[in-house]
């Protein structure tokens, strides 16, 4: 699939297209922003030139079937006003060498995308391939041997670490950790299908099941890297640690690197790490390379990739995506309302789960048990303690057993499966929950997950199937009867063509039941 090109911009200025050189030899796609606000204001004053398109309509009507679902059309237009399409051409040749070739396309610029469910619960760890991705800008080609990271703002000894620095074990001992990244719009569908929000595509792109994946993760805890540069400055309240990433973001028509902060104390715990290495192999440059963050427990969107800065800092970044984005909003907080300062910052990412599979509208011909699977997580330092799941829309819980689901570990999902019992025929909701260790469990239903931004659907996970059972008689005679006249049950809507039964069966049955009308 070629790289689908942008519609054609709306408005040229005269003269040439804008040159914004890429700073360093060895680093292709990246555009340093926060250090020039000059550039930053020319760039602004070009973007303003341009008529640009409004974002799709995707939560009032039906979403498209294509795959990429949606294109980013307006993103590929920022970067070609700015003379930087390069960026998006290399970003999908990069998503079609390193991910599995059925993977669903969110959104095909700035890449997200998800893989097929059923193969992401296979396995407790998920194969690089398949892990989900949601990046913001696009996808930056680093030379490693190039590659430095800037350590400043308020430590002691501000110093610039080279990557075979970083990977001196007798420097900075490594650390390895298995843990699930998720995005905070895992399961976003469920939002929008009900009670639609924000339509941004960028920030609110309709995520199923998939934004979640576990992998292990190799390089170095950031608190070691702190202490090497003489720790944090004592009396100046470094609160925080900012991280600056390669990646080009566009926000209310500025254009800034990808930048992010989390408190310190998530540091000290040494629960961030500079990983290089993904699941025993080399970062994939779509996850990150050379090096990218990974924080355990919290918002993926934490989780920066082709790191280059790293800045210890007073207060929360004042950066857009970490004081305007990934904000949780009450109920009441919508269009007519909303401001930064009125939603508070999503860190921690709460107790969830998701049935894989079946999947919605599945029609299932059975014996009286149903096998259910799917993944539960649980952030913030805690994991998933059991999980249960309901035949009958959330009345009746069954645990599933602790033997069918996989090894708990402090910052990871667990995956599970259980045959649930399923006497009823028709269409049943299956649904699931999780507990935490920490008691924590999910909100029923989503309208009470819902918030203007659409982020983290926490709520018991929903799907519709169509149950027959052929444990019945009369269920087990029909299916008899179809398979002898060819026909099959599945698709349920697709008509029976001979008759549902003889005139001398309709006769006995009627006069079983007194006809159709009262004696008198």
């Amino acid at each position: 699939m070629a790289p689908a090109e942008p519609n054609a911009l709306p408005f040229r200025p005269k003269g040439e297209t804008p040159y914004f050189a890429e700073e360093k030899e060895g680093w292709k796609g990246y555009v340093e922003w926060e250090e020039f606000p000059e550039k930053k204001k020319q760039a602004q004053e070009v973007l303003k030139r341009y008529d640009f398109p409004e974002p799709p309509e995707f939560q009032l009507i039906p979403l498209p079937t294509t795959n990429p679902v949606l294109t980013g059309e307006r993103w590929k237009q920022y970067h070609s006003a700015l003379g930087l399409s390069h960026i998006f051409h290399h970003s999908w040749e990069t998503v079609l060498q390193e991910k599995s070739p059925d993977m669903t396309h969110i959104l095909q610029f700035p890449y997200n995308g998800e893989a097929p469910g059923d193969r992401l619960i296979k396995t407790e760890l998920t194969n690089n391939k398949d892990h989900f991705v949601r990046n913001h800008g696009g996808i930056p080609d680093i030379d490693p041997a190039k590659w430095t990271l800037d350590i400043g703002g308020l430590v002691k000894n501000p110093r610039k670490l080279t990557l075979a620095q970083l990977q001196d074990e007798k420097t900075f001992p490594r650390q390895s950790n298995i843990v699930t990244l998720q995005c905070s719009g895992t399961r976003r569908i469920e939002q929008i299908h009900e009670y639609p929000g924000d339509g941004d595509e960028l920030i609110n792109a309709p995520w199923g099941e998939g934004a979640i994946s576990t992998a292990r993760w190799t390089g170095v805890s950031l608190k070691r890297v702190i202490k090497y540069c003489g720790g944090l400055v004592d009396d100046k309240g470094a609160d925080n640690i900012e991280f600056y990433g390669a990646d080009t973001y566009f926000k209310k028509g500025g254009v800034h690197n990808y930048v992010v902060s989390v408190p310190w104390r998530k540091v000290k715990a040494h629960e961030v790490l500079l990983a290089w290495d993904m699941n025993g192999e080399q970062l994939p440059r779509i996850h990150g390379f050379p090096v990218r963050v990974v924080v355990f427990g919290y918002i993926g969107a934490r989780s920066v990739k082709w790191l280059y800065k790293v800045r210890a800092i007073h207060r929360p970044s004042m950066a857009p995506v970490q004081r305007k984005e990934y904000l949780y909003y009450a109920p009441q907080i919508g269009k007519q309302n909303a401001r930064y300062s009125n939603g508070f910052s999503i860190q921690d990412m709460p107790v969830s789960s998701a049935i894989i599979t079946p999947k919605k509208m599945d029609q299932i011909v059975h014996e009286g048990r149903v096998r259910l699977a799917g993944w539960a997580y649980s952030g913030g330092g805690h994991w998933p303690v059991r999980v249960e799941v309901s035949g009958d829309g959330g009345s009746i819980w069954y645990e599933v057993p602790a033997e069918n689901m996989s090894t708990k570990y402090f910052y990871a999902w667990r995956t599970w499966w259980v045959d649930l019992p399923v006497d009823a025929e028709g269409w049943l909701e299956m649904c699931v929950r999780c507990w935490d260790n920490a008691m924590n469990t999910q909100p029923t239903f989503v309208r009470s997950a819902w918030n203007w931004d659409l982020h983290v659907t926490s709520s018991a996970h929903r799907v519709k199937i169509y149950s027959i059972n052929k444990s019945r008689p009369n269920t087990a005679a029909r299916l008899k009867q179809l398979e002898e006249n060819n026909t099959p049950i599945v698709p349920i809507t697709r008509p029976i063509h001979f008759d549902l039964e003889t005139d001398e069966e309709y006769a006995k049955a009627m006069e079983s039941r007194a006809w159709r009308d009262p004696l008198e």
